[in-house]
């Protein structure tokens, strides 16, 4: 024991040299706890500085599309005002309006050649408000087509909607006896009805409009009665596709030709016809049977994406 004491008093001995090292030891993970904890805070604070950056940009951005909409509104408002205060009074007589009237029904038969004043309205003086209604139905498909269509790309999912869909396993209407037997019966005066309303739109009541609606209501029966499995080996997606996209760019470049050749005076080249035959009316009748395919593959497509997630077959 004093020699012990002795060399520790001499110097030769350290008995705290362990325990100092065992005191470092401790405290480097504590060092290192020290040292993650600050990168924490620091990275907590570094999200907290970029989100508050981002609800500032947010708050910025709806108080300018607030005041947009706002003066947006304001001139919609002055505008339709500005409109109103300048109609005709009540019981008043509108020339112009008499006057578009009446060279509508006095002279609309020798320049258009359709005993239908309508169709040779909507489909000659007014051609382009059909055309962009002929496009509404267009991109109506489209949208619903990018919302509704089932494809490998989105069938990876947790939802039973799109295999139900599909696959259509609650009532397959295509079983249906006594449906079979009434669409023997009534498919082939339908679409007989709808090519006649179609064909004749520029002598009698009817046109596109019409005859494309009865031509997809029977499209949408047919598909009712035998399935789609049957419809996809007519109608598939990429030939609805072409027919509607031939028809739409027929009716443009078609009226674009009328309006440049018909239009200030100029002689309008297209032959009339004779008033009251099929062939008569000029590009009335092609311009009804374009109208009619795009009305019927807008009806079909609609029935289809809302019944099994895709148009037709590829």
């Amino acid at each position: 024991m004093s020699d012990r004491f002795g060399k520790w008093f001499r110097g030769e001995i350290d008995y705290m040299e362990n325990f100092l090292d065992a005191a470092e030891c401790h405290d480097e993970p504590r060092q290192q706890i020290r040292r993650k904890t600050k990168d924490t805070v620091a990275k907590i604070r570094s999200r907290a500085e970029a989100q508050a950056l981002i609800n500032k940009e947010r708050q910025g951005f709806y108080k300018g599309y607030t005041v947009v909409a706002i003066i947006c509104c304001v001139i919609l408002i002055g505008v339709l005002l500005y409109i109103v205060a300048n109609l005709p009074r009540y019981g008043a007589e509108n020339p112009l309006t008499v006057e578009v009237v009446k060279r509508y029904v006095e002279e609309g038969l020798e320049e258009t050649g359709a005993i239908n004043i309508i169709a040779g309205l909507i489909l000659d003086y007014r051609a382009f408000d059909t055309l962009g209604e002929s496009h509404v139905l267009f991109t109506a498909l489209v949208c619903v087509t990018i919302l509704m269509r089932v494809d490998q790309k989105n069938m990876n999912s947790i939802y039973e909607d799109f295999y139900t869909i599909k696959t259509e396993r609650y009532f397959k209407t295509y079983k249906d006896a006594i449906l079979r037997s009434v669409t023997k019966v009534l498919l082939p005066s339908t679409l007989l009805y709808g090519i006649y309303i179609l064909l004749n739109g520029q002598n009698s009541p009817g046109g596109g409009f019409s005859g494309g609606t009865i031509l997809g209501s029977a499209m949408i029966i047919y598909a009712m009665a035998y399935g789609f499995n049957e419809v996809d080996r007519v109608l598939t997606f990429r030939r609805i596709s072409v027919m509607t996209f031939i028809s739409l760019a027929f009716y443009s470049f078609a009226k674009g030709y009328v309006f440049i050749t018909g239009a200030n005076g100029l002689e309008n080249h297209i032959p009339k016809g004779v008033p009251g035959a099929i062939l008569s009316g000029g590009l009335i009748l092609p311009l009804d049977i374009a109208v009619g395919l795009v009305v019927a593959c807008t009806m079909f497509g609609f029935y289809s994406l809302f019944r099994r997630g895709s148009i037709g077959g590829d």
